[in-house]
């Protein structure tokens, strides 16, 4: 299940790409609609459980290991367990977030946009949460999805003239799992925990260096909705370290989707305190001026 990378191959292939960019995403304000192209409509084995997977985060930038989460995940879920992956979907958070080098989000649902549509079949991006003026909770977002896979679309087809409903299940690094087991630094309550961990569930993809034993201990209760995968692969990049390497004018080729590389070099992100600035304020400064190459990476 590997995704299918782009490889674009000099500068006609770089206009291509810059035509294609999407638009701010106030646009979206208006006509919000669940995007549901590449959710699949049916199940291959009916007798197994419909697996959505959804990854709350903020994705400034979106790396390749955002991705590959998606691809650890459900392979997991082929191998391990009784469900049957039917989509996958990355929900970047709102501006009133206000977290350290956070680019806004209308930058930030482009660059998850394109990498997805670039680099894979079956992964698609939510702006519903992005465009809240508040911020949302994991377990508000997750009920989102709730609401609009299986009582919108009142779950998945399982034969002419029956439906399944389909099980959410949020998506997420070891780091997560760590911070939940310690929910007074985020005054998260057993009720919240209850919600998301009860009600959902959470796929754990571990990463280098990190102990989640502790945590899991703290979290027993749930320990029945909490599947943790292992790395067979190491793989620590992180957004933070890729802004770090951005600011420094390192490359991070290779640990960002290509396309995404030249987004940030067009719209000039992450080289100042200015990553917030949303597409319109850029474009004051940067119109008309398109990137030579692909050197750095963000």
């Amino acid at each position: 299940m590997a995704p299918v990378h782009s490889n674009p191959s000099g500068p006609a292939s770089e206009v291509q790409v810059l035509e294609q960019l999407p638009q701010p995403l106030e646009d979206d304000l208006q006509g919000y609609s669940f995007p549901r192209d590449r959710l699949r409509l049916s199940m291959s084995d009916p007798s197994k459980t419909p697996l959505l997977l959804v990854a709350c985060g903020s994705f400034s930038p979106i790396t390749y290991l955002h991705l590959r989460m998606f691809e650890m995940a459900a392979d997991y879920a082929k191998y391990n367990t009784e469900f049957e992956v039917v989509g996958g979907y990355l929900s970047p958070v709102s501006d009133a977030y206000r977290k350290a080098g956070l680019a806004s989000a209308d930058h930030r649902v482009a660059m998850t946009r394109i990498a997805t549509e670039q680099s894979s079949k079956w992964l698609d991006v939510d702006p519903w949460e992005a465009v809240q003026k508040e911020y949302q909770p994991t377990a508000v977002v997750l009920d989102h999805f709730e609401h609009e896979i299986n009582v919108v679309q009142r779950g998945i087809a399982i034969s002419n003239n029956e439906r399944k409903p389909v099980r959410i299940v949020l998506l997420a690094g070891a780091d997560l799992i760590q911070t939940m087991s310690t929910p007074d630094a985020l005054l998260l309550t057993n009720q919240d925990l209850n919600h998301i961990l009860g009600k959902y569930g959470v796929f754990i993809v571990e990463r280098t260096g990190t102990d989640i034993d502790d945590a899991l201990a703290a979290l027993t209760p749930w320990r029945q909705n909490i599947w943790v995968i292992q790395q067979l692969i190491q793989n620590d990049v992180s957004s933070t370290k890729i802004r770090l390497f951005l600011k420094r004018e390192m490359s991070v080729r290779y640990l960002v989707p290509a396309p995404v590389i030249r987004y940030i070099e067009e719209h000039r992100l992450y080289e100042d305190d200015g990553a917030s600035s949303s597409i319109h304020e850029k474009d004051k400064d940067s119109k008309g001026k398109a990137t030579a190459g692909s050197s750095n990476s963000g």
